[in-house]
């Protein structure tokens, strides 16, 4: 008997549908996700040391600081070269491509995700650039859990949902927070918190950080020892942190936005890579900390040992305090930069661990002007001003206040913190809000109405498809047409009791309805005589294909009290939609999303 792998799987699958209820499907489904997210993020940060250990070898590290000139440029090429030539397509930027794929592509993504990011993102690190795994580890987990999701037919509901356990198990895995994780997929994935998603959230958070304590054992990524406990005294410090975050946080999303912005005015790719290369390449060879996640200098600021500055020959002859306070100020500016840089020259990569070096040093700055200048009786803690900073720009880049508060308490294994961190995150997201309602993450996507939110209405709309719900079953007329016409190829051939008029060129210039003709349309002396132009009427409204959304098309029934509405793509004449219709389809995309 021959072997089928794919035999033994449908079999697989069979057995387990008649087995197994939808919940407990989805409780197994997600376990393995979580394992699965949790081997993604062990290969994705494993590839990426190997490269860095290889360029920091013995020959090249005799030359370091020369070949910082080279490593970036090297690895932009390299990263677009793969995806030019062996991918032959965009790889597109992390979150926002998942989140894209929830909206428009009904929780698929391309199968390409599956690996891309897992070779490109430590090549791009690897060789100098300044950005983030966590961003790339979520999005190919996401496309492997939705290589499961696809074969075993879940419904589109599912899918989200195993995308958002991807998101917890990554986060999990590379954090070791389970907790801060799941919370990671409910606030930026915009997943409901029900009994029904929580469960396989929490599996698979588990599933994936068991995966990590079996390669990583207890060595996490970020290590830190709590201090003096949280004085009700402190409070104005922590209430003034959330300000200067909410500034930082601001800051970094202008930068990051005009970066993208100037770099996407390149019209040649290499022009964009070799401009971008060199000028990260100079950045990193001022200020080297910058390389590539930055956790280490993280750790160094988290135990108190200022060398990263007092190594730099920039600062020789100045005060100690100062000197560590204005090159930490200097280290987020080229921060801001080199992250932005990277990402936007093409480079692949995520903002998370960027925000958390941003934060950890804006949290150290800040205590040690505190210090520095006497504000305190006695010194405050360098270490917890630095965790809270770091959950400050969490809050106000990304928009994630609970993962920002939780991922911090888990890192620090303690809630001793809780009452500085809701502070500091709240004030941060809340200021941050105020001037940039979407995060980095979503910003691209609001403007063009694909950001699926936690307004079960929003998202309903945002995730229907325009296009199944224009109806072209409209006998059309010519503006040129008299009385006798308009009976014969409307009237009479039409079930339908409006009729769409248009041009020559088919460009839509108005509707008549059936009402308006009744009365004369058996007048045979009036055939003649009266035409199209005269009966014809404006239409209550327009649905421009091209820029109109779902949001859009209801409010105008609902401000023009209309039950047909016509639809054109660039003043072409394409169909109608009509409000029952469209109400049908909302209630069954209602159905859909809903797990």
């Amino acid at each position: 008997m021959k072997f089928s792998l794919s035999g033994v799987l449908s079999n697989m699958t069979a057995w387990l549908e008649k087995h197994l209820t939808k919940q407990q499907l989805l409780i197994l489904i997600s376990a393995v996700v979580g394992l699965l997210s949790g081997l993604v993020a062990v290969l994705i940060k494993n590839l990426t040391y190997l490269i860095q250990s290889l360029l920091g070898g013995s020959y090249i590290s005799n030359y370091h600081n020369v070949y910082y000139f080279a490593f970036p440029v090297i690895g932009l090429l390299l990263v677009y070269l793969f995806s030019k030539f062996i991918l032959k397509k965009e790889i597109g930027q992390g979150i926002s491509t998942t989140l894209y794929s929830i909206s428009r592509r009904n929780g698929f993504m391309r199968k390409f995700q599956n690996y891309a990011s897992i070779i490109t993102a430590p090549i791009t690190l690897g060789f100098g650039g300044s950005a983030g795994l966590e961003a790339p580890t979520v999005v190919s987990s996401a496309a492997i859990s939705t290589s499961f999701s696809k074969f075993l037919n879940l419904s589109q509901a599912s899918r989200t949902l195993m995308i958002g356990c991807a998101a917890a198990g990554a986060m999990s895995s590379i954090f070791q927070a389970p907790v801060a994780g799941i919370i990671f997929a409910i606030e930026i994935f915009s997943l409901d918190l029900t009994l029904v998603s929580m469960i396989p959230l929490l599996v698979a958070s588990v599933s994936s950080i068991l995966t990590s304590y079996f390669f990583f054992g207890s060595d996490i990524i970020l290590h830190t020892q709590l201090g003096e406990a949280f004085e009700i005294s402190d409070v104005p410090f922590y209430i003034a942190l959330g300000i200067f975050t909410a500034i930082a946080s601001i800051s970094f999303t202008k930068i990051y936005i005009f970066t993208f912005k100037t770099f996407n005015a390149f019209k040649n790719k290499f022009s964009k890579i070799l401009v971008g290369g060199l000028i990260l390449s100079g950045i990193l060879f001022l200020v080297p900390q910058i390389y590539g996640e930055g956790y280490a200098s993280i750790n160094e600021l988290l135990s108190g040992n200022n060398e990263l500055v007092t190594q730099n020959k920039l600062f020789q002859g100045w005060d100690l305090s100062w000197m560590v306070i204005v090159f930490l100020i200097l280290l987020v500016v080229f921060k801001m930069i080199a992250t932005s840089i990277t990402i936007a020259a093409g480079g692949i990569g995520g903002i998370f661990a960027p925000v958390l070096f941003m934060g950890s040093m804006i949290g150290h700055c800040y205590a040690l002007v505190i210090n520095t200048l006497g504000f305190t009786k006695t010194p405050v803690s360098l270490s917890q001003y630095t965790l809270v900073g770091m959950a400050g720009l969490i809050a106000g880049v990304m928009h994630a206040p609970l993962t920002a508060i939780f991922l911090i308490a888990e890192i620090t294994s303690g809630y001793s913190l809780f009452i500085p961190l809701m502070i500091t995150a709240a004030i941060s997201y809340v200021i941050t809000s105020q001037f940039q309602p979407n995060s980095l993450y979503t910003m691209e996507l609001a403007a063009r109405g694909d950001l699926v939110t936690h307004n079960k209405d929003q998202t309903v709309l945002t995730l229907m498809d325009i296009h199944q719900v224009i109806e072209d079953n409209f006998r059309v007329l010519n503006d040129t047409m008299n009385l006798e016409q308009i009976v014969n190829e409307g009237v009479i051939k039409s079930k339908r009791n409006i009729f769409p008029i248009v041009d020559e060129n088919h460009t839509f210039k108005g509707i008549i309805l059936l009402d308006d003709i009744r009365t004369i349309m058996f007048d045979k002396t009036l055939y003649t005589e009266m035409s199209v132009t005269d009966l014809m009427q404006n239409a209550p409204d327009v649905i421009e294909l091209n820029d109109c959304r779902m949001n859009d098309i209801m409010k105008k029934f609902q401000d023009t009290d209309a039950w047909n509405l016509p639809v054109v793509r660039d003043g072409k004449y394409v169909g109608f939609i009509s409000k029952s219709k469209l109400l049908t389809a909302y209630r069954q995309k209602l159905i859909e999303v809903t797990v």
